[in-house]
């Protein structure tokens, strides 16, 4: 078993008292205070965290937005400088590899960044598709840190912190999955109006040795506008009211796009991309019954969680749930399952297992909370 990771920002979070959990091999705040009062932050003022943890690839050459469109299920060389694109890394059979959000930099600059527990796949996968392509891939990971910064606040909070500077783009004329350039002392940043939280907000790459002066000046700017540092557990329950998937849970090898609700990415009129051909086999399989992730609510206070079963009416199972949580928002249990096509329409009354007890709950669309703009 190799050591645990941590972050440049290790010692910022052991001072102000985190409690830390393994994730993807990396050591992670999960709390500072309450999972609640994070949760709360970000959904009314601002919450910042260290998503350090997750990697960075750099594609550059002249043939980078055709080795994207085969490499990744989406059509990236129509993305536009400036603008970022979720997409998805498949499997030769049609399974997702991860899910990454990729910025297009310059004409042929393309920066990828996805989940922590698949950068080594990820790598391996970008290198061995980039034969043939006049390209570099570089993994870049460990030379950035990542901090969010999200919620209603969010904006404010960066303006007000004064060593950034030269910012390319006008705070409120930034937009949503695009990136402007900045500095923060004197050095580049990236800010990326993206997130996890169904909040507005933005992520800023920095450079990893930047990392704890930048933390540190977006606390103290942050703090007039309710500005609190969040861990992985709000970030979780946060995510999973945006009906937002996070791979291992909704997302696998072993599941295909359109089961996930993300047919919408992969763009099956190009020509060539890996997976294409396995995913082309499967839509014309009248036959198949594969699951497919829906929405689960339901009353009282008893939270359903992965791994749970859901049955129907007769007990017998037609699903498992993937994440769930007792909304903190909402105020009532909330899950994503995959269940029988059979029963993935809304409002279709289903039952969650919780340890013997079946609770009644309802099919629902995702996501189940919408930040009003």
């Amino acid at each position: 078993m190799s050591d645990p990771r941590y972050t440049p920002l290790r010692e910022r979070h052991e001072a102000l008292g985190a409690s830390f959990t393994d994730f993807g091999g990396w050591q992670m705040p999960v709390r500072y205070t309450s999972d609640l009062a994070e949760h709360h932050a970000v959904r009314e003022s601002a919450g910042m965290f260290d998503i350090s943890h997750m990697a960075e690839f750099s594609v550059r050459g002249e043939g980078a937005g055709a080795f994207l469109d085969y490499a990744l299920a989406g059509r990236l060389s129509a993305l536009a400088v400036g603008k970022a694109k979720y997409s998805l890394l498949l499997a030769e059979s049609g399974g997702i590899i991860d899910d990454v959000i990729v910025y297009r930099l310059a004409d042929d600059d393309f920066l990828i960044i996805s989940n922590a527990g698949n950068r080594h796949a990820v790598s391996a996968a970008l290198s061995a598709r980039s034969d043939g392509f006049p390209l570099v891939v570089q993994d870049v990971s460990d030379d950035y840190a990542l901090i969010a910064v999200q919620g209603p606040q969010a904006e404010a909070v960066l303006a007000a912190t004064t060593d950034i500077t030269d910012v390319s783009i006008p705070w409120d004329e930034q937009k949503y999955y695009a990136w402007a350039s900045a500095n923060y002392d004197g050095k580049p940043v990236l800010l990326a109006r993206t997130g996890y939280t169904g909040e507005d907000g933005f992520e800023v790459l920095v450079a990893a040795d930047d990392a704890a002066a930048l933390w540190d000046a977006l606390l103290e700017a942050g703090a007039p506008h309710g500005l609190v540092p969040a861990g992985l557990a709000a970030r979780d329950t946060l995510r999973l009211e945006a009906g937002m998937p996070l791979y291992g849970h909704e997302l696998s090898l072993d599941t295909r796009p359109s089961q996930a609700g993300l047919g919408r990415v992969v763009v099956t009129a190009k020509e060539r991309f890996v997976g294409k051909e396995a995913l082309l086999a499967a839509e014309q399989d009248a036959t198949t019954d594969a699951p497919v992730l829906v929405g689960l609510v339901a009353e009282g206070k008893r939270a359903g969680r992965a791994g749970y079963a859901v049955v129907d009416a007769e007990g017998t199972a037609i699903g498992e749930i993937t994440s769930g949580a007792l909304s903190p928002t909402l105020g009532h249990p909330i899950a994503m399952a995959y269940v029988h096509p059979s029963s993935a329409e809304a409002g279709t009354a289903v039952f969650l297992d919780v340890r013997g007890t079946r609770i009644p709950a309802t099919v629902t669309a995702l996501p189940f909370y919408r930040r009003t703009k």
